[in-house]
């Protein structure tokens, strides 16, 4: 055994290609190139501030964003098989499912959870692209179809964050079988009268566009999110003809009736909130003077009724 080549200068490599600062300091803009620090970048809720492009979120910190306070109680999704076809291409399935969740710190790439937005009881669920490119498995199958009926227990709407590269191969027909057991779900939520509000990033393409993320009451895309079935390269490839500029963009979906509406991040919040209230017939917060203060205003929600009508109302 050779000791210098096998323990040493494994040793000394080790020491030289340390790196300075951590690889996520400072984050690059795919469209411009311009570099801008990481904490910058959270605190613009991951939107480049020169170039307006919308990073991929975190699923904890989008869910954070959307609730108040950022408090949430997680809903727990179903256990299942983890390689139930004891499937291998390059590498065994075990193996990437293993290497995604050291990644991630989650078991799969759905995070729902169930809380308060503007003081209206919501569940929320969102698909995480780094957790295998946020692939439709049956464990993500079920953690929605799980959130779908906490929606329906608790009378709650429901709000999905889709990013997604479609169904997972590696699970061949039981994955597949996730597009109608989700869909089943999607019509529970009709069937109880509760509100299903899909929010679009980029990208969202495959198996899981063909099925609930395109099933909602009501579409929103983020600017500049890739949204569609096949991607553009293989429609190029099939068609043999060079697509319209912005194609399977937001935008250009916008424009084609595809989405109901492109609303930035910054405003996304705000958007969900007043989309929550109406569909739920829940009064808008009421601008009164504060006590305290004349000329400052304080939000106060009026009270709600089984038909959604305020106190004063219910007295005539």
């Amino acid at each position: 055994m050779n000791w210098i080549k096998n323990f040493v200068r494994p040793k000394i490599s080790n020491i030289l290609s340390r790196r300075e600062v951590p690889e996520n300091l400072w984050v690059k803009c795919p469209e411009t190139g311009q570099m801008v620090f990481y904490r910058d970048l959270e605190a613009n809720q991951f939107v480049i501030p020169g170039s307006d492009y919308h990073m991929r979120m975190p699923p904890a910190t989008r869910l954070k964003s959307v609730f108040d306070d950022g408090e949430y109680q997680q809903i727990d999704s179903p256990k299942v098989a983890s390689d139930p076809l004891r499937f291998r291409d390059q590498r065994k399935y075990v193996d990437r499912l293993k290497e995604a969740r050291q990644k991630t710190g989650r078991d799969d790439a759905v995070l729902a959870g169930a809380g308060k937005l503007d003081g209206v009881e919501v569940v929320a669920a969102v698909q995480d692209f780094e957790f295998m490119g946020g692939s439709l498995g049956m464990a993500a199958g079920e953690s929605i179809i799980a959130a779908m009926q906490a929606a329906v227990a608790r009378k709650a709407p429901f709000l999905l964050f889709v990013a997604s590269g479609g169904a997972r191969m590696q699970e061949g027909i039981l994955s597949l079988m996730q597009m109608p057991r989700t869909t089943v779900a999607v019509e529970m939520l009709r069937d109880a009268g509760l509100p299903y509000i899909v929010v679009l990033t980029n990208p969202t393409t495959g198996g899981v566009t063909a099925s609930y993320a395109m099933l909602g009451d009501i579409h929103i895309a983020e600017p500049g999110a890739l949204i569609g079935f096949a991607g553009p390269r293989v429609i190029e490839q099939t068609i043999r003809e060079k697509l319209p500029e912005g194609f399977q963009r937001s935008e250009y979906l916008l424009e084609h009736g595809m989405v109901d509406m492109v609303v930035h991040r910054h405003e996304l919040r705000a958007t969900l909130s007043r989309l929550v209230r109406m569909l739920m017939k829940v009064p808008e917060p009421l601008l009164v003077p504060a006590p305290d203060d004349a000329k400052s205003v304080a939000l106060i929600d009026a009270p709600v009724h089984a038909q959604g009508e305020t106190a004063t109302e219910s007295t005539h």
